[in-house]
């Protein structure tokens, strides 16, 4: 090989290693081998910066905020909920898990479909008292297949979809790539539905001890006009949630202690929990119940963007001695106070009456603007706003879906590329007030942008090096089959997949497997849905796809675990796709 290929091979290794084996950030790696690259001179500048004016890149990132649109509005949680249903075995919650899961991940990052089942799946699954480590590792698994049907249901689809516009001239459709991922979908789904009970540990979730956690008493009031009112509390989902209890119902003057879970909620009922304080977090996601404090409604602050904070009071706090009622906390923070926790400890009684002493930990409902505002104040010594604390808002979510389902079928039909598809529906998601500019820019992920867009430059270096074909070559024989040739892409991207993340390992097989190819005289093609389908099959470790790690430790699972579900699976998924992807695209 000539100087140029051994470095640009140098530069591959050190970054396989550096992910597999370091701490160090993903994009910072793969940042610093492009600039090796062009520092050394295997690349041009503008060949090692081509990954960041890509369409599947740039696709990405306009997806990113149509994900996001999905999850503010609760669309995605809407959706679930009304198909989850109350089954009565194992198996059919598993097929009521996977119906959901596999559709919504062929049209939205996967990622954000696991998210938001996560805490559904926990919720029901004690509802239905089964073991949540039977329902999160499927859950995650077929969220990962249903992603292969579609162009658009994983990055790396789009990422491979790019590399073929960019090098060969060729952009598949958004609905190809199903003619072999609905099979694949199918026969991983039954295995998982035939197996996972037997192969799968019957583990608890490792949830937050409540006992451990700053405890408050929130109250939330049941909607006039709202679903839930006529349900049991059971029926509700109320009976146990991840951070809190039920502990009272207080219903026209009249106190009701230890609830029966078959007690029937009527409109106007003030609900008393007990809990950490993302149990008010969790409440809020709750469509058809309300904040109890009459103060809530007078915040000057749209619903949608509303935020739970916690704030320890300190000494300068004009407030200390009074009641919360003669603070006036209302109309001097634009906040209203949930909660009070002392000394780690709820304070019983009308938040109103309670009076206000240094150290008090505040549990508030205020704008989104509130702890950028107070951080560096004086009149509290610590504000953190709660992650993911925002209620959905749920009178967009049919317009998100609305929107969703235009650029499927624009796109599907052929009248728009995926590329401006995606465009026009983060546009319009923005347009429609589905989600504002300022969170549309906090859900783009730039690391994970950064690490596809650079990755672009080692599979460029590959290529004009000349490596890529030496490994090819040192790779397969002229005299090995098609068949076996694509076996093998097939099973490096996979191992590749499993140690670094998967589209690094697209980007880095593409070249080989182009120049396999070529040494063998066949058809390119069927090599790089190989890889599509390869680089999204990690299924037998938790590092290897992010959606696997998510569910770790809700699921409460091991490692041996993954590789003990995830191996048979992987092995039935490969041999499935190597067979099939020939007799569609053919060589």
């Amino acid at each position: 090989m000539a100087m140029d290929a051994w470095l640009s091979t140098f530069s591959v290794i050190a970054v396989l290693v550096a992910l597999a084996a370091t701490r160090i950030a993903a994009d910072a790696i793969l940042i610093a081998a492009m600039a090796f690259l062009v520092v050394s001179g295997v690349l041009e500048p503008a060949e090692a910066l081509v990954g960041f004016s890509n369409t599947g890149v740039m696709t990405i990132a306009a997806l990113y905020v149509v994900a996001a649109a999905l999850k503010e509005t609760g669309a995605v949680q809407w959706v679930a909920n009304g198909l989850l249903g109350h089954p009565d075995s194992l198996k059919k919650a598993q097929l009521r898990v996977m119906l959901p899961a596999s559709s919504l991940s062929a049209f939205m990052n996967n990622t954000t479909v696991v998210a938001m089942f996560i805490p559904a799946l926990q919720e029901w699954s004690r509802k239905l008292r089964l073991p949540p480590s039977k329902l999160l590792l499927p859950l995650s698994y077929t969220a990962i297949l249903g992603g292969t049907c579609t162009l658009i249901g994983t990055s790396t689809n789009l990422v491979v979809d790019g590399l073929l516009q960019s090098e060969k001239g060729v952009a598949l459709g958004m609905f190809e790539l199903a003619q072999v991922g609905l099979p694949l979908l199918l026969i991983g789904s039954t295995f998982l539905i035939l197996f996972s009970d037997r192969l799968l540990p019957r583990r608890e979730g490792v949830i937050e001890q409540l006992d451990m956690a700053r405890e408050y008493s929130v109250e939330f009031v049941v909607a006039q006009n709202g679903p839930l009112a006529g349900k049991t509390i059971s029926e509700a989902g109320l009976r146990n949630l991840q951070y809190g209890y039920l502990t009272d119902i207080e219903r026209d003057g009249r106190l009701m202690t230890a609830v029966p879970p078959e007690t029937q909620l009527e409109p106007g009922d003030v609900l008393v929990f007990i809990g950490a304080p993302e149990c008010a977090r969790e409440l809020r996601q709750v469509r058809g119940v309300t904040p109890a404090n009459g103060d809530i409604h007078k915040l000057d602050v749209a619903n949608h963007q509303r935020c739970l904070v916690e704030a320890v009071i300190g000494p300068d706090f004009t407030g200390v001695g009074h009641t919360v009622r003669e603070a006036r906390v209302r109309s001097r923070f634009q906040a209203v106070i949930l909660s009070i926790s002392r000394q780690g400890r709820r304070l019983p009684g009308k938040v109103g009456d309670i009076r206000l002493q240094v150290g008090d930990t505040l549990l508030m409902e205020t704008g989104h603007d509130f702890v950028e505002q107070y951080r560096y104040r004086r009149d509290f010594l610590l504000v953190s706003a709660l992650n993911d604390s925002t209620p959905p808002n749920f009178h967009k979510a049919p317009l998100a879906l609305t929107v969703l389902g235009l650029m499927v079928g624009v796109a599907g039909v052929g009248l728009l590329s995926i590329f401006e598809a995606a465009l026009l529906a983060g546009g319009g998601m923005l347009v429609t007030g589905c989600i504002t500019v300022s969170k549309a820019r906090r859900y783009i992920d730039l690391s994970v942008l950064t690490v596809i867009a650079a990755s672009f430059s080692l599979g460029a270096a590959m290529t004009t090096s000349g490596a890529a074909q030496t490994i090819a070559g040192a790779v397969v024989s002229d005299s090995m089959s098609p068949w076996l040739a694509l076996a093998v892409i097939y099973l490096l991207t996979t191992l590749f997949t499993e140690i670094i993340t998967n589209n690094a390992a697209a980007v880095l097989m593409f070249p080989i497997a182009m120049s396999v190819a070529d040494q063998l005289g066949v058809s390119y093609m069927p090599f790089a849905i190989a890889i599509m389908f390869a680089a999204s099959a990690s299924f037998m470790t938790p590092l290897g796809y992010q959606t696997n790690l998510m569910v770790y430790g809700p699921g409460g699972y091991r490692l041996l675990d993954y590789l003990r579900l995830g191996a048979p699976l992987s092995l039935l998924i490969g041999s499935t796709a190597v067979a099939l992807i020939p007799l569609v695209w053919g060589f």
